[in-house]
């Protein structure tokens, strides 16, 4: 089922021909070792007839002299039912008529003339002839074909049904060292072609509000490894509890969850060791963000202010409580990942850890999470952030360093803020 905010959006659903990252693997490597365009296209054809790949990539099996790959298309009128123009086309080299086809020509003859030129008439290894988009033999007695180059037309329409030989279990076995943890979890290939028809980009960010088995985590990484992309994937799952007998359980993970979280580990550290040792041919080897955090929902780590107060000795109560506004079990890393959600900051964003304070997103914002000194408003003002978030009780009551904080947060323009 698929939504979209505005009726007004388009977006037509393609999907990759199967094989053309191999086959733009082999086209990389014949331009990098200058092979020749013959020996180039026999290399070609032996990779088509091992993979068994289907027409819509086997049909271009011809080269320019820019390794660009190519092939011929049937210029006789497609309908059985109706028939398409007659006009006369002149071999470039014989200058001779050549075979119309029985039931016309598929273009109009204007259409034809701007396709062709015979101001660039280039001779193939094979004797054959390029004229602009038109392709002729060695005489005219073969009807030509116009010409249509593969990187033009990578993707076809998403297919109605898609029939797959890939097994979702035997890939999470492979990973869980041939352990069955999860019940029929689907292909990654299945995935890989669904989020790659739907997305606009190698940009967005992938939401899987039930992920089982993290299988869609597992193919945004895998699509991202092959187009170089920065897809992001969230990944929702309850911590729904694995039976006790299960192989699962006994392995130690006690919910899907768990067995999600690790296969996400398990296919970034196996990426990792994919890519050792190979050459940044691109320029993007090793810059893939491989990282991924883990969040738990759970009661705020602040106190809340109850709405319910009825008597003056309850609101006492309440305004003592919030003297220190942390909850007892507030954990340090916890409160800074709230503060950064309640500053609308994403949870993606960068954080590097400082003594006694920490900068998010490349000195966008400083949060300071431990007792305030001196020290550490010096350091601090030295980031020049834009904006210092703390907590009230790390000035353990000292007015006066609170009061000279905000004034030189003031003088150096940084937003200051007191929780």
């Amino acid at each position: 089922m698929v939504w979209v905010k505005d009726s007004s959006f388009k977006h037509k659903f393609e999907m990759s021909k199967n094989g053309i990252k191999d086959v733009n693997v082999l086209l990389e490597k014949f331009k990098k070792s200058k092979t020749p365009i013959q020996e180039a296209e026999t290399e070609l054809r032996k990779l088509y007839n091992k993979k068994d790949y289907d027409r819509g990539i086997t049909l271009y099996n011809s080269l320019d002299i820019n390794y660009r790959l190519w092939g011929k298309i049937n210029m006789s009128w497609p309908n059985s039912n109706t028939f398409g123009p007659r006009y006369e086309v002149l071999h470039p080299i014989t200058n001779k008529p050549v075979n119309i086809p029985d039931r016309g020509w598929r273009w109009k003859k204007d259409t034809f003339d701007k396709a062709i030129n015979l101001e660039q008439i280039t001779k193939l290894h094979d004797g054959t002839y390029i004229c602009g988009r038109i392709w002729f033999d060695k005489d005219e007695h073969t009807q030509p074909s116009s010409i249509l180059f593969l990187d033009d037309v990578e993707s076809l329409l998403l297919r109605s049904i898609i029939s797959l030989k890939s097994d979702g279990g035997i890939e999470v076995e492979e990973l869980f060292d041939g352990k069955s943890y999860f019940s029929y979890p689907k292909p990654i290939s299945l995935i890989k072609i669904l989020i790659d028809s739907l997305t606009l980009n190698n940009n967005d960010i992938i939401l899987d509000f039930f992920s089982g088995s993290a299988t869609t985590a597992h193919a945004t990484l895998e699509l991202n490894k092959d187009d170089c992309g920065n897809r992001k994937f969230i990944m929702v799952q309850m911590p729904e509890e694995c039976e006790e007998s299960s192989e699962a359980f006994k392995a130690g993970y006690k919910n899907i969850a768990d067995i999600g979280k690790e296969r996400i580990r398990r296919v970034i550290k196996k990426i990792k060791k994919e890519q050792e040792g190979k050459l940044d041919l691109d320029g993007t080897n090793g810059k893939q963000d491989l990282g991924f955090k883990v969040f738990k929902l759970q009661e705020s780590n602040f106190k809340i202010w109850r709405t319910d107060i009825k008597t003056e000795a309850e609101l006492t109560e309440q305004i003592e409580l919030h003297i220190e506004p942390l909850a007892e079990n507030a954990n340090i890393e916890n409160v800074l990942y709230e503060l950064l959600l309640k500053s609308g900051v994403p949870l993606t964003a960068k954080i590097e850890e400082k003594d006694g304070y920490y900068l998010v997103d490349d000195n966008e914002i400083a949060i300071i999470l431990e007792t305030v000194n001196t020290d550490i408003i010096k350091s601090v003002i030295a980031k020049n952030p834009r904006k210092v978030i703390t907590l009230d009780h790390l000035f353990n009551k000292n007015d006066q360093l609170k009061t000279n904080t905000a004034l030189q947060m003031k003088d150096a323009g940084i937003e200051f803020k007191v929780v």
